[in-house]
């Protein structure tokens, strides 16, 4: 485990409770994405492979993969930028130490470490800025101890003695974030303490009258998947981080998932939160399906991001296990057909680039002309009793056929749904051979997702020509979640940062005008994303001065003391 920082001084240190926490930093990258097990590399034959047992991927071979990424970038296999090995524990700042407060959560019983690699695990999310710098050695501001709390009144006793010794209190559960939002504030002086929830990770009863479920807020997604099937049930909340991503983080970050067009959003599944803040538990007083007393509570903990408190229990709905379970796949001559196709369709959908096609690719390109550089492909997910399921997919080809939609297969399909699962893991891939990239997201109305489409990818483009990317960058996007009044959005950009001096500060000016073209063209700050540090310059002009102001009357009240200090949102 290598935590045994506070053994000697006779603190109760529980072993036992900390294996998950050991097993996490074992199985996973400290600096890249997902299981250190995972990833795409090119083997001696110059074949692109994806390693590990872990994914319906693992284990292929892909031979088109190299090509791609030589002719897309500019790449070379010849110019490899290998990451650091191991954290360099000197690298890393000795801990800002409240003694006084380190003697009174000994005194708890609650676990805690100031080893340097728990430290720094808990440091970072997953914006480019941050993995760069890991991958190069470079460790900045870390949290100064992390601390393991095993339930609710944990939690309560870690936020009472912070607030007492005045400590700064960053919640922390899969460290999934792209928003910046773990980053801990450089000029923060006070003992920063990371509240890793990971050990809060049961589900404490299911009510299948209600059809309800209270689980802790550290559960990863597929934890609670899983536990919830061998009950015959499941909540359908499939972020592409479900891996990794806790159900706290869910509710901190407003999240959304790939089958919310049957499951609804996290802020529909949730009927229940308790949260600790500096001023107590906030909870209601029933779990009634809903309430006319005002406004909603459970909207300022919805997306506060940290700031508020730690998030410790959550009753959400569940529902019995699909009878069946479906996968298609549609192929669009061009993606302005397909997003019209999207606009008459109420289930999950994602629309790749063409080279997700595999089978039939000649079929549909020679015999039924359509051009493999702009054709795209709808991937479906259909689920239910069978009978539906079957009724469903028929109508959903028949309207596919009326804007030009040819059936693609299931094999496509449940590719192209897998694939969401590992595309995080290309970007390790690209900074082993000096490409850097980055996905950000948005919502739109449906009148605007073309232009919006089209106006971001040239921007990038002109933007890289414009700071000295020497190679022209991959600009792309696909529509994810659809809403009647509108879609959700994925842009991808990369670029390739040979003669670039300062490849990460261009990187973050290109994706700053994206995200002013964004809001320019009508698109939402964040779709699910969240806010974080990385985009609450744009907060006041998303939600207006006054909205800023009742954001910050609330952080005022429930946090007077700035106890929980990310300094995320505002």
């Amino acid at each position: 485990c290598g935590s045994t920082s506070n053994t000697d001084a006779g603190g109760l240190f529980m072993w036992m409770s900390l294996i998950g926490h050991s097993l996490r930093q074992e199985i996973m990258k400290w600096n890249g994405w997902g299981y250190v097990d995972s990833k795409f590399q090119f083997n001696k034959k110059g074949q692109a492979e994806f390693t590990g047992k872990r994914y319906r991927l693992s284990g292929m071979v892909m031979p088109a993969l190299k090509e791609w990424f030589e002719s897309t970038f500019g790449a070379s296999l010849q110019h490899k930028t290998p990451a650091s090995a191991i954290p360099n524990s000197s690298a890393v700042q000795p801990p800002i130490l409240n003694e006084a407060f380190v003697e009174d959560l000994k005194s708890t019983g609650i676990p805690f470490s100031q080893d340097a690699e728990d430290r720094v695990f808990r440091a970072h999310g997953h914006c480019l800025h941050e993995i760069f710098a890991l991958r190069e050695g470079k460790v900045g501001r870390v949290p100064d101890m992390v601390v393991w709390p095993s339930n609710h009144n944990d939690v309560v006793k870690i936020v009472e003695l912070a607030c007492k010794h005045n400590v700064c209190l960053i919640p922390y559960g899969g460290g999934t974030s792209v928003s910046s939002a773990l980053e801990c504030p450089p000029e923060e002086t006070r003992t920063i303490v990371s509240v890793d929830t990971s050990q809060m990770n049961r589900i404490l009863w299911i009510d299948e009258k209600n059809l309800t479920a209270h689980v802790e807020a550290g559960i990863v997604g597929q934890e609670l998947e899983r536990l919830l099937n061998e009950s015959g049930y499941c909540t359908g909340h499939e972020p592409d981080s479900m891996e990794f991503s806790s159900l706290g983080g869910w509710v901190a970050t407003r999240a959304s998932g790939m089958k919310k067009n049957i499951y609804g959003n996290i802020e529909d599944l949730v009927v229940h939160i308790r949260m600790v803040t500096p001023q107590g538990v906030i909870e209601k007083s029933c779990q009634g399906p809903r309430m006319s007393t005002g406004p909603d509570i459970h909207h300022f903990i919805l997306g506060s991001e940290g700031t508020l408190g730690v998030v410790t229990e959550v009753t959400m709905k569940i529902r019995p296990m699909p009878e069946y379970q479906k996968y298609g796949s549609v192929v669009f001559p061009n993606f302005e057909q397909g997003v019209a196709c999207l606009r008459e369709l109420t289930l999950i959908t994602n629309v790749f680039a063409g080279h997700a096609l595999k089978p039939q690719k000649f079929y549909i390109t020679k015999f039924k002309g359509f051009d493999p550089n702009r054709l795209c492909v709808a991937t479906l997910l259909f689920e239910g009793d069978r009978e539906r399921v079957l009724q469903h997919e028929k109508q959903v080809y028949d309207i596919a056929a009326k804007f030009g939609g040819l059936a693609a297969g299931e094999d496509n399909g449940q590719r192209g749904y897998m694939l969401t699962f590992v595309i995080a893991y290309l970007r390790d891939l690209g900074m082993d051979y000096y490409v850097i990239g980055e996905s950000f997201e948005t919502s739109v109305p449906w009148d605007r997702v073309l232009d919006i489409c089209r106006n971001v990818k040239e921007r990038i483009i002109r933007e890289c020509k414009e700071r000295g990317v020497q190679f022209p960058p991959l600009s792309t996007c696909r529509v994810t979640q659809t809403y009647d009044a509108g879609a959700c959005v994925y842009f991808y950009f990369a670029f390739n940062y040979r003669g670039l001096s300062d490849p990460v500060h261009v990187y973050e000016q290109v994706e700053h005008a994206a995200r002013d073209e964004i809001l320019a063209n009508g698109g939402s700050l964040s779709h699910h994303h969240g806010v974080g540090k990385l985009r609450k310059e744009w907060m006041r002009e998303t939600v207006s001065r006054v909205g800023m102001g009742m954001l910050k009357s609330v952080k005022d009240y429930v946090d007077p003391g700035n106890i929980f200090g990310n300094r995320n949102l505002l």
